[in-house]
């Protein structure tokens, strides 16, 4: 069953349902119900790892593990530390006022020793990876730690957002080609201006409490305007994961997943609502299908 809430996606079913407290609080906290945001870490990562062309298939093989367990570490880590920071904001946002931390179901000293815990468990993954990766993963945790800021600072929380989420396209590429050149920009540029689409969509579902409470949001920046701003930034997007596959030398076979992608992105465009808070939330979803599709683009693309 879901929360009795007039809209939120949190979710109290399947094996969580079955926990006792306080073990049920701390899942919801590291959002194990909502498991679209792990794929949307890791998926980046897999797009990186087949773009690279220097690396044997069982060493890529490897690194699509490593980036599955520390996606599900550290975006559970990037869940908390936003929490933490936005206990008092989500207390007043319907969709997020039963969060553990707003509604008090745990205490903040037990989301640190939480959040200590998932930082423990990504030094350890990391240590499996490059010394490359060791130089890049202090940024990464700086864009973890700023991104709750960000919608206090400016108006585009969302496009900090995908720096954070996307890290994994110029990790993934640095771990199997040993460096970052133009071909994992072009990457990394497409997958934040994919999220910043998608991130401002699920953004739709809070549109009246973020303007009554204050809190900045490219979603409210740009709700008159909505269907172009999406179409752009998924158009953009789109683009620039084709330039980095012709870039890189990926097989035509790439098509066999890009293609359907795209298809899949101008129908949410076409049928997109921002004041639908449930469809808003069924089409950030979507985009999970999509980064699949993505992922088999480019592994088929360096596979054939």
């Amino acid at each position: 069953m879901t929360l009795n809430a007039p809209h939120t996606d949190i979710r109290l079913d399947g094996f969580i349902s079955r926990w006792s407290e306080p073990w049920r609080s701390y899942a919801l906290l590291a959002r194990l119900d909502r498991p679209v945001g792990t794929w949307l870490l890791f998926l980046p990562g897999v797009f990186g790892i087949f773009l690279a062309q220097n690396a044997d298939l069982w060493t890529r093989i490897f690194d699509v593990i490593l980036f599955a367990i520390g996606s599900l570490v550290m975006r559970s880590a990037g869940c908390v530390v936003n929490d933490l920071w936005d206990r008092k904001i989500d207390a007043q946002v319907a969709r997020t006022a039963h969060r553990p931390l707003a509604s008090g179901a745990l205490s903040t000293k037990q989301g640190l020793k939480l959040l200590a815990i998932l930082l423990l468990g990504g030094f350890f993954i990391l240590l499996g990876l490059p010394p490359l990766c060791w130089v890049m993963a202090p940024l990464a945790l700086l864009l973890v730690a700023f991104y709750p800021a960000a919608k206090r600072l400016t108006w585009w929380p969302q496009l900090v957002m995908g720096f954070t989420f996307g890290f994994g396209a110029p990790m993934g590429y640095a771990a199997c080609e040993g460096k970052i050149d133009a071909v994992c920009l072009t990457l990394y540029a497409g997958v934040i201006i994919w999220q910043l689409g998608f991130d401002t969509v699920y953004g739709f579902q809070d549109m009246e409490d973020d303007a009554r409470i204050g809190v900045k949001s490219a979603s409210l920046k740009i709700r008159h305007k909505a269907h172009s701003f999406i179409a752009g930034c998924y158009g953009t997007a789109l683009f620039l994961f084709f330039l980095s596959a012709l870039s890189a030398g990926l097989h035509p076979w790439f098509y066999l997943g890009f293609i359907p992608a795209t298809i899949i992105l101008i129908k949410q465009v076409m049928t997109l609502n921002p004041a639908d808070a449930p469809a808003c939330l069924r089409a950030f979803r979507q985009n999970v299908p999509v980064g699949i599709l993505l992922a088999l683009a480019f592994i088929l693309g360096r596979l054939a």
